[in-house]
């Protein structure tokens, strides 16, 4: 059977890149892979068919000569498709696959690894978020273990190097003409073999342990904010280095107040008397109180904006300003004698009292003029 073009089988064109090409082959070859395909006998020959033609186009001179003379070109230099060209496929398989698998080329093990890292919601109320303050947060974790440093060997033994993968933590493992890097099954990756193992961390190295931590809040923080504290993450495997804690803030509602960004609202409810004539009321902040006064003629959502009395942004600026917004309050469970004042009120306003309710009359002339453009 005649081959199939080395493009066609990786999909691309001839005027692909080296990038375009791997990454063709990576796709390619990661759907067809026998050990992917245990039941279709035809993906070996397709494995082997997409490697071929991988190795043929990224190299320069091969590409260069299948371009001018097709199969023809590189039949010679495949040597029967004994060896892939010059190079072997550990290599191409290295070069392609290298970090899914966790690389070729005999490279060994990093050293220690570094523990995971903690997150922690800390709840705190809008007065702490905005003020500061230093709070204890007790976590659990895993610690060093005590007893054996980290080891996980008995005290007096030390782990030894494992037999199997000679201290890599990575072995390879042969499939067929297919070679796979993989952790060592015998030390799980380690590098290292515990035959005497701690009694009291079982040879893991770490403990499970809670912590009682001291935060420092800074001022002006809002929910979502992060606090990095290095080193109070899980202790490391193997005597490795601890990861990190990351507090993050949850700020709860105020039952007063409501934050947006730098600035705080709340609403003040007047009575109607004082929005009609005028008064003066106290109104809460965050470090008191002030008096605010309220102008004669005052209408519901009107906002009062009072300078400075918001938050200063944990990362620097001017501070915010206090929005206090007017809430005119109608009256309940009124006397007999109340109401008839009221009525005398309102009659001494005239025909309707639309001289002294502006935004009413406003409103029934656009009534009026709604119902005459629909002729209703």
């Amino acid at each position: 059977m005649s081959k199939r073009d080395y493009y066609e089988v990786l999909g691309v064109d001839n005027a692909a890149d080296e990038k375009d090409i791997k990454k063709a082959y990576r796709r390619v070859a990661m759907k067809y892979h026998p050990d992917r395909n245990p039941d279709d006998p035809d993906s070996d020959d397709k494995f082997k068919e997409a490697t071929e033609a991988y190795d043929v186009l990224m190299d320069s001179e091969k590409r260069a000569a299948y371009d001018r003379f097709g199969h023809a070109g590189v039949d010679q230099n495949m040597g029967g498709g004994a060896g892939f060209g010059g190079g072997s496929f550990s290599d191409i398989f290295g070069d392609v696959f290298g970090d899914i698998f966790g690389g070729g080329g005999g490279r060994g093990r990093g050293g220690p690894q570094r523990g995971s890292d903690l997150r922690y919601t800390l709840d705190i109320s809008l007065e702490d978020a905005v003020k500061g303050a230093t709070v204890e947060i007790k976590i659990p974790t895993l610690v060093s273990c005590e007893e054996c440093d980290g080891s996980g060997a008995r005290k007096g033994s030390s782990p030894v190097t494992c037999s199997t993968c000679a201290g890599m933590g990575q072995v390879r493992m042969q499939q067929g003409f297919f070679q796979v890097q993989q952790a060592c099954p015998t030390c799980r990756g380690r590098g290292k073999t515990i035959s005497d193992p701690c009694k009291k961390c079982h040879g893991q190295g770490r403990v499970e342990k809670s912590k009682t931590l001291s935060v420092k809040v800074p001022p002006g923080v809002d929910t979502g904010d992060r606090i990095r504290l290095s080193g109070e993450g899980e202790a490391g495997p193997d005597g490795g280095p601890p990861g990190d804690l990351f507090v993050q803030m949850s700020v709860r509602q105020h039952p007063i107040f409501e934050r947006d960004g730098k600035d705080l609202y709340c609403e003040v409810p007047i009575t109607f008397v004082d929005a009609a004539i005028g008064g003066e009321l106290e109104v809460p902040t965050l470090d008191g109180r002030v008096k605010l006064k309220i102008p004669p003629e005052t209408q519901t959502g009107k906002l009062f904006r009072l300078r400075g009395k918001g938050v200063k942004p944990v990362r620097g600026g001017a501070v915010g300003d206090l929005l206090c917004r007017a809430v005119v309050e109608t009256p309940v469970h009124l006397s007999k004698k109340q109401k008839e004042l009221l009525r005398e009120f309102q009659e001494s306003l005239g025909q309707g009292g639309h001289a002294q309710s502006p935004r009413q009359n406003s409103w029934f002339e656009g009534v009026k003029n709604f119902f005459d453009d629909m002729k209703i």
